[in-house]
Formats: C-alpha cells, sequence, structure tokens
C-alpha cells in the first residue's frame, strides 16, 4: 500500500520506517530542510536504538523515501499519516493544534483522489471533526475520510513497540477508513496484536487517559518513596509487594525525581484543558500534575541536604541528563530544575550523558560545563548524582569514582546502586524511599 507520513519527527520517523519495513510504500514529508538533508545522508535527527538501520535498510531497499513536496508524493496514497508536533500551548496547556490543521488544509489543496487521513499525532477529542470540517470547507475529493490511530511508543524501545504493540487502536466512523487501516496493519496479526475499533472521538481521548494514567502511577510510587523515607520503609521492597498483584502490575512503579518527556507533562496538561472545556473536574490529574512539578524542583533541596545543607562553593557531578535513558529527549527533563536549582544555590555543576549533551546545551543554564566520561564529573566532587538510569551507569567503579572526589556524597535519584556496594567504596549514600 502506498502510505505519505506529514512529519519526521520522533513519531512520523519511526512510524513511516517500520511501515516501510512491513512492505508498503512510504514516503516521509517534512518543511524543514536541515532534516530531510540528514536523512537524505542517512543521518537521523534524533536519537533512537535501531532507528538508522532500519531506516537505511529500507531506504536502500526503495521502500522508504524523504521529501518536502507534497504534491510529490501524494499521488496513489490511499492513506495519510499526521504526525507533526502538537506542542502545549502557552498560557492554557491545551495541545497546539496549528501544525495539524496548517498540514490538513495543505493536504486538501494538494490531494486529487480520495484517501484517508489519519491522525497520529497525539490530539484532543473533537480534532477528527475539525479536520473533517477543513477537508470539506477545501473540497477535498469526495470519499476522503478521517481516522485516529493514536501511538504507544516509548521513546527508546519505540520500534520493538510498533513491531509488538500491546493493541493497535483505530478510531474511524466508517468502513473504509476501518479496512485501509486493518490491511496497513495487517503484517501485525502474525503476532496476535488485538485491533481496537472505536468511535473517533474514543481513540482520541484513550490516548491521552493511557498516559494520564501512567504519569498517575509514577507520581503515586513516588509520593509512596516520600512516605517510606519518614517511616523507615523501602519502596522498592514496597512496589514488589504491591505489583505482583495483578490488578496493580509492576511497571511504572520505580519512584524517582519524577516524570519528564514529550508526552506525560504536555499530555496531563491537554487532559486537564479538555475536562475544564467541558465542565468536568479533574481532581485527579491536576493533583498529579502539581505534584510531579513540585517534585521536580524538590530535587535540588535534595542534594543540598546531603551536604548539610547549603550549595555554595560545592562542585556537583551529574550522572545522565535525559529525560530517561536511550533517547537524547531533553524535553521536560528532571534535570532541568534540578541544575536550574543546583547553580541557584551556588554550586558548580559539571555533568555527562551518553548521547543527550547536544540536546542539553540547547536548553540547560549555560554555566553547567559538560564532560567526556562519567569518571571526569567525579574530579574533586563534593557530591555525586544519578539523575538518569543508563545502563552505562550501573557498573561504574564506586571505588574509583570516591578516590576522585573531594566530598563523599552519592545522591542516587534512580536507585541504581545498592546502599551496602555504595559504603563499601567510602560513599554516602542517599536513594530514593530507601
Amino acid at each position: 500500500m502506498k502510505i505519505v507520513v506529514i512529519g519526521t519527527g520522533y513519531v512520523g520517523l519511526v512510524s513511516g520506517a517500520c511501515f516501510a519495513d512491513f512492505g508498503h510504500d512510504v514516503t516521509c514529508v517534512d518543511k524543514d530542510q536541515k532534516k530531510l538533508d540528514m536523512l537524505h545522508a542517512g543521518e537521523m535527527p534524533i536519537w533512537e536504538p535501531g532507528l538508522e538501520r532500519l531506516v537505511k535498510q529500507n531506504v536502500a531497499d526503495g521502500r522508504l523515501s524523504f521529501t518536502g513536496n507534497l504534491e510529490e508524493a501524494l499521488p496513489g496514497a490511499q492513506a495519510i499519516f499526521i504526525a507533526v508536533g502538537t506542542p502545549s500551548r502557552r498560557g492554557d496547556g491545551h495541545a497546539d493544534l496549528t501544525y495539524v490543521y496548517a498540514a490538513v488544509r495543505e493536504i486538501a489543496q494538494t490531494m486529487k483522489d480520495k484517501a484517508v487521513i489519519v491522525t497520529k499525532s497525539t490530539v484532543p477529542v473533537g480534532t477528527g471533526d475539525e479536520i473533517a470540517k477543513i477537508l470539506e470547507e477545501e473540497n477535498a475529493p469526495e470519499g476522503t475520510v478521517v481516522a485516529s490511530n493514536p501511538e504507544f511508543l516509548r521513546e527508546g524501545a519505540a520500534i520493538v513497540d510498533f513491531k509488538h504493540p500491546d493493541r493497535i487502536l483505530v478510531g474511524a466512523e466508517d468502513d473504509w477508513a476501518r479496512e485501509v487501516l486493518t490491511e496497513i496493519y495487517r503484517p501485525l496479526f502474525l503476532n496476535k496484536a488485538p485491533m481496537l475499533f472505536t468511535s473517533r472521538r474514543t481513540a482520541e481521548l484513550t490516548k491521552y487517559a493511557a498516559n494520564a494514567f501512567l504519569a498517575t502511577k509514577i507520581s503515586f510510587i513516588n509520593e509512596m518513596a516520600d512516605i517510606c523515607e519518614a517511616v523507615g520503609a523501602d519502596v522498592q521492597e514496597l512496589a514488589r509487594g504491591i505489583g505482583l498483584d495483578g490488578r496493580i502490575g509492576p511497571k511504572f512503579l520505580h519512584p524517582g525525581p519524577g516524570y519528564g518527556g514529550s508526552c506525560f507533562p504536555k499530555d496531563t496538561l491537554a487532559l486537564l484543558k479538555t475536562a475544564q472545556d467541558f465542565g468536568v473536574d479533574s481532581n485527579i490529574v491536576s493533583t498529579v500534575v502539581k505534584f510531579n512539578d513540585d517534585r521536580k524542583e524538590a530535587m535540588a533541596g535534595r542534594v543540598a541536604k546531603a551536604l548539610g545543607g547549603d550549595l555554595k562553593g560545592k562542585k556537583i557531578g551529574l550522572l545522565g541528563l535525559t529525560f530517561k535513558p536511550n533517547t537524547d529527549d531533553m524535553r521536560e527533563a528532571p534535570s532541568i530544575p534540578l541544575v536550574a536549582g543546583l547553580i541557584e544555590g551556588g554550586a558548580e555543576v559539571h555533568a555527562f550523558d551518553p548521547v543527550g549533551m547536544e540536546e542539553a546545551r540547547k536548553i540547560l543554564h549555560e554555566d553547567i560545563r559538560y564532560v567526556e566520561q562519567p569518571y571526569d564529573v567525579a574530579d574533586d566532587a563534593d557530591a555525586l548524582v544519578i539523575c538518569t538510569e543508563w545502563d552505562s551507569f550501573r557498573g561504574l567503579d564506586l571505588s574509583r569514582m570516591k578516590g576522585l572526589m573531594r566530598g563523599k556524597a552519592l545522591v542516587d535519584l534512580r536507585n541504581v546502586y545498592e546502599r551496602e556496594e555504595a559504603e563499601r567504596a567510602g560513599l554516602d549514600y542517599y536513594p530514593v524511599g530507601r
């Protein structure tokens, strides 16, 4: 099947490459010439394990191409996926649909034959209805229909998630859209991936509900971690104790400095805005948003407490900057308020991240110093802080780290290490919830 994907960001590029790997003929369209130049040169504009190999293979096999010319891409396409950004709108937290609607208008004005317009971007309830109105206003070819097909991809594991999904969710109001999307995803039926058909509005809301629930689970275990610290319990044992309950499950029960990334922060805000627009109180989600913001802001205070309450003149070695491992994504990362708080308190910050430092330089405080390898952050440091749980941080020689340091505090915001091994190396260990 001929497929067009609008946008070569995280969702668009991963989806396009995976569709091509299924055997479909895929053209990805983007207005950003710099991205297109990179892709034509075999370079990835995002860091995602396995993506470069997947893209190069499908380009070489002639199933995947990139262009800035929509008119060139559309002929013969039965499905057009919209995968452009929907960032939080300044001022009210609502999803900014400027790029979505602009793409729809351009598609409607350019297409010559009917197609299924599919929103892959995360969009609020009713967006599909508005897209249908725009298509009618712009006199799109008769028979053109709109469907919702939200993505449920984890950064760092997106290709596996796409090819082995828990479910494929399609929101559609007509049989042809369901038939087209069934054919697109038919290769996944060998893995017995369930395909769930709903109304468009239900599909749009389901994506937000899923992310809000996971954000709630993270905030819950972080609150339990605080209680564990107060009463002398172990949050990791607690998490296992509740996670073995099949009604709860073990995933997303890992305490830390709070959630970040491109999805949970903006999607919880957008869900709150939707509830507000429809006159519904959303007390649980609003509490989760506030709790998470407060938690990220409080992390610098944890470091200060480990140093006797004063950061002034202290040198902090920071391990990890991205919001999670296996990505270079710095959006809403806990390291952002952490670094700001440390520097505001008078500390000097040296940091290392395996892949995120280029992105970090665009966002973090200009006074931060970046080093070449993890042991460099320990040089003359008063405290080490683990902010992102990269695998390469799990086997560090703690005795070597201690030998390079001026102080001996290890603030482990991800519970990577055990107290015993840290103390054997001569470090004072400060975990979360233990």
